[in-house]
């Protein structure tokens, strides 16, 4: 089902859509971090995943890969997929800078990185509600 660009953004369309990336997420990770866990023990480093600043880079790209999945499946452009990427990682970048300087520990760093993202991924998101109040991308960009 297609819509014209000029159909009006449905709030339950958005809310679904929101949803449906957060569980693209989980997914990501779940099948993603025991992909990495393997490779990091048969390279013999499966230490360096407990460092936090891995851990939420690894973290954080399991889930946007799960997130690009979905969203690309929904047929949404590169530019909207690049933003919301941008959207969950940046978070734990703001996240890990206290941690990088004594202030936190790791897992509050960790913990800051995904509270953060829930929030920022909403205002990716209504930077181009149309877009994702629509029941199919308004118009593939990019």
């Amino acid at each position: 089902m297609t819509h014209s660009p000029t159909a009006a953004p449905s709030w339950r369309r958005f809310v679904r859509h929101y949803l449906e990336m957060v569980a693209a997420m989980l997914v990501g990770m779940i099948v993603l971090m025991p992909v990495v866990s393997l490779l990091a023990a048969g390279a013999g480093r499966a230490e360096v995943l407990e460092r936090p600043t891995v851990s939420a880079f690894v973290m954080a790209g399991t889930m946007t890969a799960g997130m690009t999945v979905w969203m690309r499946y929904r047929r949404h452009g590169w530019p909207a997929t690049a933003e919301m990427g941008a959207a969950m990682v940046l978070p734990f970048v703001v996240g890990l800078v206290p941690y990088w300087a004594g202030v936190i520990d790791g897992d509050a760093a960790l913990l800051a990185g995904h509270v953060l993202m829930l929030p920022v991924m909403v205002l990716v998101m209504l930077r181009r509600r149309e877009e994702y109040g629509a029941g199919a991308p308004v118009a593939q960009r990019g």
